[in-house]
């Protein structure tokens, strides 16, 4: 049931990476979705949200939301 969650969080979430301008925008999507994420998978909502505001801040620099 947990993955189903996660799934529809992960679809929901995906296209607003390209909507937002800068770093600062993306990181903060990041770290929301990474600790709903958590939140859904039962893990630590602060490491979900720690690692969801770096993958935001940098995936426009390994070519994921250009």
């Amino acid at each position: 049931m947990q993955i189903k969650h996660l799934a529809i969080v992960a679809i929901l979430i995906t296209p607003l990476a390209g909507c937002l301008d800068n770093d600062v925008e993306r990181a903060a999507a990041g770290a929301v979705a990474g600790a709903v994420i958590a939140d859904v998978t039962n893990g630590s909502i602060l490491t979900g949200a720690i690692i969801g505001a770096g993958a935001g801040a940098l995936c426009d620099d390994v070519g994921v939301c250009r």
